[in-house]
């Protein structure tokens, strides 16, 4: 199953900000469902995240960040109704424990809101909505092989995102890697 992860930046419009909540599959970083709001309050990423479980099932494993959102009794709640589900959650401040949600969004700033500079909420939500299809289908990623994230979710099998869980040490004998099976988690 995968492993989806969330959290979410800030996007700048003339009159103030919009909130951004992804979940993403770290093994595929497809994006499975995102949600805009104004408020920084829970349910936004709460809808976001019953979307992701409607659509693509609940996964083995949930990681966030320690967001205030993510850490809210109505996100754990949501959580915590399915009993199989594990929650993770990274360090504090610990950024890169969150790097597959953080690459996401330093291509959704570098490759659209900062080119685009938005002007309204409906034209961001337009604009978020084309570029996450596009991410999905259309653009290609180094570390899935030059596959697209659909072509990678849709496989469910070998490859996905190359994730570095253990470094090995000068005397310690290399273990053996079966290319065929990725991890399957979830992010917001």
């Amino acid at each position: 199953m995968k492993f989806p992860r969330s959290t979410h930046p800030y996007c700048k419009l003339p009159k103030g900000f919009m909130y951004l909540v992804a979940i993403i599959d770290w093994y595929s970083r497809k994006v499975l469902a995102w949600r805009l709001s104004n408020t920084m309050e829970s349910s936004f990423c709460v809808d976001c995240l019953e979307e992701a479980f409607r659509n693509y099932g609940v996964p083995e494993i949930f990681n966030s960040d320690q967001g205030s959102q993510f850490t809210s009794e109505a996100f754990i709640g949501a959580l915590k109704k399915y009993p199989t589900l594990r929650i993770s959650m990274d360090g504090r401040g610990r950024a890169l424990d969150n790097i597959f949600v953080e690459r996401l969004w330093r291509s959704v700033k570098h490759e659209d809101l900062y080119v685009k500079g938005y002007g309204s909420p409906a034209e961001l939500q337009q604009g978020l909505t084309e570029y996450f299809v596009d991410y999905n289908s259309v653009r290609s990623h180094q570390s899935l092989d030059y596959s697209t994230p659909d072509e990678v979710y849709r496989s469910g099998q070998g490859g996905g995102a190359h994730i570095v869980d253990k470094y090995q040490l000068k005397n310690e004998p290399q273990e053996e890697v079966n290319e065929q099976e990725g991890q399957r988690l979830s992010a917001a």
